[in-house]
């Protein structure tokens, strides 16, 4: 049985109070909670087993080693891929994208070629490709989504041609929650000869993910929004085209032999790893994914999805409530109206109250402008969040409008 309080009491910050009000925390979509298991993982690393990665021969940098790559096959298992080396650590999503943006795109792209978007991307997938279209002469290419905030297969259709070499889209949104078909998407591309990358930093969090399945080519996720640490974050490649693409960024353990005269560089994923990467934060990440699935993923999701239900019927009660993205099936995000209340100010008390959400363009200002706003208000829900906490959330507004 899923017991949510059971797993509240693994994460030590719902011990805190505001004020004398419990700690009501719905801004998950933004960064994750982390449960104790990762916090006693990471401190074990420094405290009793810290030297720096590969290459020492001692027995606590042969041990912490171990743990770094053991944390790439947990990674590669997580995401079904075929292969531990098609795992790149980054320092998060935005830099797993800039790495294929930098390293793939700049290399692969030229004048007339295409880049397709949504228009429900997040600054990280968009903001990257218009640089690239600069600099190559390719054009960068958008396809509309619907007013509600569903996907629209016609647009994208519409936009996809022998042109486009790169589609890059997210499975879910962090502003509307829609989930994107992902799959079709890809096998749509593919057909017409596109690579496709896809943003799954919101979608990782509440569903499986089987890259060999979707046979995408690229895919990305932070490892901080996954009850991880900060500052790690994982780039999924093929094998065929990770081995292709030239380093990122140089330095030491991702060269093979350097001279004077030339530098050749190490097999993927070392020639993307220049110097000492963020192992303790790996082996953090590892620790969040074993907790995840020792959940497991088919009871979080109906947790999860109860929790919309009830945010959902909840909503439908209070006057002046509007949901901002209404696709079916979407995820755990919930942008809102509420009477027109600025956001800053209804953020405010909300935050007196002990209730904890997110405010502004939440870094897809095209995205939230697209839907007539220029700031928006969301909540967002994780493996912890109860029903209690949305109740919360509701008396809380009641109390905004009041003093409005």
């Amino acid at each position: 049985m899923y017991n949510v309080d059971d797993i509240r009491a693994d994460f030590p910050v719902f011990s805190k109070k505001q004020g004398k009000k419990p700690f009501v925390y719905l801004d998950t979509a933004a960064s994750a909670q982390k449960p104790q298991c990762v916090i006693d993982k990471i401190c074990e690393i420094y405290q009793t087993t810290y030297a720096n990665v590969h290459r020492g021969l001692y027995d606590m940098a042969e041990r912490v080693t171990s743990y770094y790559e053991e944390a790439r096959i947990v990674i590669q298992n997580f995401i079904h891929a075929k292969s531990a080396s098609e795992i790149v650590f980054t320092r998060n999503a935005t830099e797993s994208i800039n790495l294929v943006a930098s390293s793939w795109a700049l290399n692969n792209l030229s004048l007339n070629d295409e880049v397709l978007i949504s228009e429900a991307e997040h600054h990280a997938n968009l903001v990257c490709w218009q640089i690239v279209a600069q600099k190559t002469g390719a054009k960068l290419k958008i396809f509309k989504i619907n007013d509600d905030g569903t996907y629209n297969e016609e647009e994208f259709e519409k936009c996809l041609n022998p042109k486009v070499k790169l589609v890059a889209v997210t499975a879910m949104s962090n502003v509307l929650g829609t989930v994107f078909p992902v799959k079709e998407i890809i096998r749509a591309a593919h057909l017409v000869g596109a690579k496709v990358l896809i943003d799954a930093c919101q979608s990782i969090v509440h569903q499986k993910a089987d890259v060999q399945d979707l046979d995408c080519d690229f895919l990305a996720f932070s490892g901080h929004k996954l009850y991880g640490p900060t500052g790690i974050g994982v780039l999924y490649a093929k094998s065929d085209i990770l081995n292709d693409m030239p380093p990122y960024q140089t330095g030491g353990d991702m060269v093979d032999k350097v001279t004077y005269q030339k530098t050749t560089y190490a097999p993927a994923p070392a020639r993307f790893e220049a110097g000492t990467p963020a192992f303790v934060q790996a082996i953090g990440l590892a620790q969040a994914i074993k907790y995840v699935l020792s959940l497991g993923f088919d009871d979080i999701q109906a947790h999860e999805s109860s929790l919309i239900s009830y945010f959902n019927e909840q909503a439908s009660l209070l006057k002046g409530f509007k949901i901002i993205g209404t696709a079916p099936d979407k995820g755990s995000v919930m942008a809102f109206d509420f009477c027109s209340i600025h956001p800053q100010d209804l953020a405010f008390v909300l935050s007196h109250e002990g209730v904890a959400i997110r405010i502004g363009h939440h870094c897809a200002e095209p995205l939230v402008n697209r839907m007539g706003y220029s700031s928006i208000c969301r909540a967002s829900f994780g493996l912890y969040t109860t029903k209690s906490d949305i109740d919360a959330f509701f008396s809380a507004l009641q109390k905004a409008k009041h003093f409005f």
